[in-house]
């Protein structure tokens, strides 16, 4: 399994931004994703997940309005959009796999590297 996020950045806040993971090694369209960041100041932190087809999204409920989750099964990518961004959504934000295929409970087993979002005027 390997995922790849891409599309962090610098930006100020108010800004936008799209994340992507890029996903190989499994049968991607079988599997849930979900977005999970990490801050020095708040730990790790659940984001978003997709169910394995995308018909069902979830949200922590401070992203809610503010970050979608979609996916394109053709391409094997997991996008995370990102708008009205705050500095407390500086993060390095990582994608990962769901445990069981056709599930979407959090419990994940496999991690990209992570994609640095710093949010600063």
């Amino acid at each position: 399994v390997q995922l790849v996020e891409s599309g962090g950045g610098l930006l100020q806040p108010g800004g936008s931004l799209r994340l992507s993971c890029a996903a190989s090694g499994f049968t991607f369209d079988d599997y849930g994703m979900s977005w999970v960041r990490h801050s020095p100041g708040k730990g790790l932190e659940w984001v978003s997940a997709i169910s394995y087809n995308g018909g069902s999204t979830y949200y922590a409920e401070s992203m809610k309005g503010r970050f979608t989750i979609s996916r394109d099964n053709a391409k094997n990518t997991v996008y995370l959009q990102m708008n009205s961004l705050k500095p407390e959504d500086t993060a390095v934000y990582y994608c990962a796999k769901e445990f069981l295929v056709l599930t979407t409970t959090g419990a994940l087993d496999a991690w990209g590297r992570g994609t640095l979002v710093t949010v600063s005027s």
